[in-house]
């Protein structure tokens, strides 16, 4: 009921303070937009997500603080999220979500943002960004429409200065004009001002506390003697801050304060480092100053292009609201995640993992794409997250005391240590110390070996097949050739020899015991033998699997500590939870200290590739996010062996696991962007794609692409029209570089830094396959 009361009252302020241009605009709280309804119950928006999904369908930070920071920190003279007079320290053990067995909403109350509500007793809205030019107001009311036309409740708009905020009001009055009353949101960045004159057009405001107030960012490393001296910069932020609150409770209007890795504020920065602690503090002195004005309607988010940090910062937050009895909702998004399946990849494994948490209430998959083509990932998420809500997903109640979410520790699994360097069927390398990929293939695969051994990554020398950096580390065949098929067995001799490991099962290699395979043993199969494989083994196989379900008992569980598998298979049943269910397995294995190395062994249907890359980031990303996992088994038949395997890849990358790719952070583009930004990032991936371990920024502007950009090792960052300047990590080492010539300075300066690796020319010649018995 105090939900409920809260969102009326909100709602209420809105009704009293909304205006057009046109005159007073007052919308009845039983109206239904033509596009998409003001509440929709959970059921209906799954509904709607579906038909939208259907529609379509045809790693870590780095800290800058400085010694006198980590001396305060460490001494505990640090500000607590609960302000001024409270204990100094930000404390992040403790509850950060409902329950750990299963997904259920974190009750939070209702924010109002014009006819939309958020919060948990509404379904997850979607929203987007324009990347017109803000002035433009034509182009910009046709993107919103067509955003909106395609599922968006929210639309972000841009706003820099005096001109795009007088803009909106039009924007805002053609809008309704055409009668869309879709919800628009101001992004604001270093301009306090511009904020109050838009908050009369639009119904949210966008405030980034990195810079709302303190201007341009900087990478200062400032000291702060006294305790007196920071807080006199945050009372110049409350002064400047303040004003727009109380026109925003007058009006009835949303904010969002929304911090960002990258961008914390030097005074932050100085006490916290570039961290989730310093994230979550940031936001909090920000909503101090809402709290203090008993304004409510305000939301948080904690974006980084980091999923890992990100996870961490929403965690902590919530954490700490729980802590202090904080109820506002979360606005979820991996800030600055890229194009393309890699930017899929890294929103599914952040924003995923939070929804399987019970954590979100509104999300943003930030693309560098055209906007509308951000809402068919973001329904396919918000409909990931409610279907988890609504069937009520999990596992039985269990204690965790081994999986800490307030820091990333990867459980280390064991592996085999190499045999000899002689035997050309070593099973050490069947998996990989930074997470191993597996591959399901089939016999119809071996009918032109030489595709399958491109479509696995393998590179050719001499035209026979080796493992390069992203090959997939082994195959499993769930059906095996006859002995006689020369042609399939010699093809996959050759792969066994490129080293490329063999897995089938058991009662395959019984009918036909391939040398050097690793046999797949079911829990049944390994218990009725006793617990002891060397029985079932046929002749020639000396290494087997154990193919595990979730829902092994603590006595099954005690049987892998002795069992010398080369590793288990982790395939939870369809009609569990994989994320719940596979967490209380880990439970069992670090309570029993078994250090057998997991693979997560995923079947996902579906006929449209997101449907695999937002499902596997999800399910399997949540877990590998907590170090729960050592590799990935991506099991579909309806699309090439090479798209699951880069797929798996990809997962693991995105959690900070294997690096086998240039990893780009580029931002989704706005009206601020100073060039074509598809354009550029593809032209750049094209020549730079081949360097694992780098990573590179490609941001639109200048006034939030250096500080969006903190974990790049280079940067390439819009100034003016026409001209780029380049960055090595957070320092600008080259200005006003033509933009016809960046790319090329690019690399460049990538060589200069020892970075750079000529890409390996691919040979083209295959071996003849011969006809040979085995």
């Amino acid at each position: 009921e105090s939900l409920i009361l809260e969102g009326e009252r909100l709602r209420a302020f809105w009704l009293r303070g909304s205006r057009s241009t046109t005159g007073e605009r007052v919308l009845a709280m039983e109206r239904v937009t033509p596009h998409r309804p003001a509440v929709m119950n959970n059921s209906a928006r799954v509904l709607r997500a579906r038909k939208a999904c259907s529609k379509a369908s045809s790693p870590s930070s780095s800290s800058s603080s400085s010694s006198k920071a980590k001396a305060w920190r460490k001494s505990g003279k640090v500000r607590s999220a609960e302000g001024a007079g409270a204990p100094k320290l930000i404390l992040p053990e403790g509850l950060y979500c409902e329950t750990i067995y299963k997904t259920q909403r974190r009750p939070t109350s209702t924010v109002w943002v014009g006819n939309v509500p958020i919060g948990s007793e509404h379904p997850i809205a979607r929203q987007t960004m324009t990347t017109t030019d803000t002035k433009n107001v034509d182009a910009t009311v046709e993107q919103v429409m067509k955003c909106a036309d395609n599922g968006a409740d929210l639309v972000r708009i841009t706003v820099q200065g005096g001109r795009e905020a007088e803009a909106c009001m039009h924007i805002r009055e053609k809008l309704f004009k055409y009668g869309y009353d879709t919800p628009l949101v101001a992004d604001i960045h270093f301009n306090p001002k511009v904020a109050l004159r838009v908050c009369d057009a639009f119904e949210k405001i966008r405030v980034n506390p990195g810079n709302f107030a303190d201007g341009i960012k900087k990478f200062d490393d400032l000291t702060y003697e006294t305790q007196e001296e920071y807080d006199a910069e945050v009372e110049q932020m409350e002064e400047i801050f303040t004003p727009l609150v109380e026109k925003c409770k007058k009006l009835g209007r949303a904010i969002r304060i929304g911090t960002n890795h990258g961008s914390l504020s030097a005074r932050i920065l100085s006490y916290y480092g570039d961290t989730p602690g310093g994230m979550v503090e940031s936001a909090f002195e920000f909503a101090r100053v809402c709290r203090k004005h008993d304004y409510h309607n305000f939301l948080f988010s904690m974006k980084a292009s980091n999923p890992l940090v990100m996870v961490q910062a929403y965690r902590l937050l919530a954490s700490e609201m729980y802590k202090l009895d904080w109820n506002y909702p979360l606005h979820l998004g991996v800030t600055e995640a890229g194009e393309g399946e890699d930017g899929r990849m890294k929103s599914a494994i952040g924003i995923g993992t939070l929804l399987m948490d019970g954590l979100g209430d509104t999300i943003r998959v930030s693309l560098t794409e055209d906007p509308e083509l951000e809402m068919e990932p973001c329904s396919r998420l918000a409909l990931l997250g409610a279907e988890a809500t609504d069937m009520g997903m999990g596992t039985s109640p269990f204690t965790e005391t081994h999986r800490d979410f307030k820091s990333f520790e990867k459980r280390k699994g064991a592996l085999k240590e190499a045999e000899d360097e002689e035997s050309p069927y070593d099973v050490s390398k069947a998996l990989h110390r930074d997470g191993s990929v597996m591959t399901v293939v089939d016999l119809k695969d071996f009918e032109n070996p030489d595709l399958l051994y491109r479509e696995l990554g393998c590179k050719f020398v001499l035209g026979l097949p080796f493992k390069d950096i992203a090959t997939s580390d082994s195959i499993i065949m769930n059906e095996l050739p006859d002995p006689s098929d020369a042609q399939t067995m010699l093809a996959l001799r050759r792969l066994q020899e490129g080293e490329v490991g063999l897995f089938a099962p058991l009662s395959e290699l019984r009918k036909n015991a391939v040398r050097g395979a690793v046999a797949i043993v079911s829990m049944e199969e390994f218990k009725a033998a006793g617990g002891a494989a060397s029985g079932l083994l046929p002749e020639g196989i000396k290494d087997f699997a154990l193919a595990c379900t979730g829902a092994e008992t603590e006595e099954d569980v005690r049987l892998l500590k002795q069992a010398g598998a080369v590793c288990v298979f982790l395939k939870v049943r369809d009609s569990e939870s994989r994320v719940h269910v596979s967490r209380k397995f880990f439970e069992l294995l670090a309570a029993n200290e078994v250090d057998a190395a997991v693979l997560h062994h995923l079947e996902l249907e579906g006929d449209h590739k997101d449907d695999i890359i937002i499902r596997g980031g999800t399910e399997c990303g949540a877990l590998l996010v907590d170090g729960l996992g050592d590799g990935v088994i991506i099991e579909n038949r309806s699309f090439p062996t090479e798209f699951v395997r880069l797929t798996s890849f990809g997962l693991l990358q995105g959690c900070r696991m294997r690096s086998t790719k240039t990893d780009y952070v580029s931002c989704p583009s706005c009206g601020r962007t100073l060039f074509d930004l598809q354009e550029v990032t593809n032209a750049i991936q094209q020549k730079t794609g081949h360097l694992p371990g780098v990573t590179i920024a490609i941001m639109g502007c200048i006034v939030n692409g250096p500080g969006e950009m903190a974990d790049a090792d280079f940067g390439y960052v819009g100034t003016v029209p026409g001209k780029i300047d380049l960055y090595v990590e957070k320092d600008v080492v080259r200005k006003g570089v033509k933009m016809d010539e960046a790319v090329d300075e690019l690399i460049d300066l990538i060589k200069e830094y020892g970075r750079w690796v000529e890409p390996e020319p691919e040979e083209e010649e295959s071996v003849e396959m011969e006809s040979a018995s085995v």
